[in-house]
């Protein structure tokens, strides 16, 4: 049984920072492509970095470009998503995700998920 679970968010002032942690079992980290995604209220889940079997680094969006890494610890079987210069658009829930097959982005290319973390940025 694969099991994610996230950790790490909070309350945090505009321009802070915070890790979120994402334990597996039932699944190696390493050998499977893994990510992130984030729910604000009223808006559709939305991609934010992925990180590939391989350790390629999928980042597609601009708000989150040069401020938000993906990384892993095998050791640990845990993908981090490290935030920095958080804004109140960030705010929202942050899931992590096992990747099945297609599109990175694409919330239906995913099997696996966990419960999610709340983020809150405030101003």
């Amino acid at each position: 049984q694969v099991q994610l679970v996230e950790s790490g968010g909070g309350l945090v002032q505009t321009g802070g920072s915070l890790r979120l942690s994402c334990t597996a079992s039932g699944l190696t980290v390493s050998r499977k492509t893994m990510g992130w995604f984030r729910q604000a209220p009223g808006k559709e889940r939305e991609f934010v970095e992925a990180i590939t079997w391989t350790g390629t680094i999928i980042v597609y969006a601009d708000s989150v470009k040069g401020r938000f890494t993906i990384s892993r610890d095998s050791a640990k079987n845990t993908v981090y998503l490290e935030m920095n210069s958080l804004k109140p658009e960030d705010t929202a829930v942050y899931y992590c995700a096992g990747h099945r097959a297609g599109t990175y982005s694409s919330t239906s290319s995913y099997d696996y998920w966990g419960q999610g973390t709340q983020v809150t940025v405030s101003s």
